[in-house]
């Protein structure tokens, strides 16, 4: 499904899927931005709230962690975004 990191492959090697005729976008970033900080953000409070850390501590483990949970549940969100606009047969241009 897909050709590199997040990018899909012109079409599905199995069944001959043609993915480019379906329009993902943005989408999924902008749902993962906001599962993603969330979560961070919560985790961040609960980090602060119960053991006081340095500063350093939260640089050190949210940035990456952010950049970590948003490229890898990137692939499951955009594979998701695919399956619904092929169950629901939305196509670009399609009234």
């Amino acid at each position: 499904m897909f050709a590199g990191l997040i990018t899909f492959a012109p079409r599905c090697t199995v069944c001959g899927l043609d993915f480019q005729a379906f329009n993902v976008g943005d989408g999924a970033a902008s749902f993962l931005i906001l599962i993603v900080g969330a979560i961070v953000t919560g985790l961040a409070m609960w980090l602060e709230l119960t053991r006081e850390p340095p500063w350093y501590v939260h640089v050190l483990l949210w940035g990456p962690l952010a950049l970590v949970l948003t490229l890898g549940l990137m692939r499951i969100a955009k594979g998701l975004l695919i399956a619904l606009e092929f169950r629901h047969e939305a196509r670009q241009g399609k009234l």
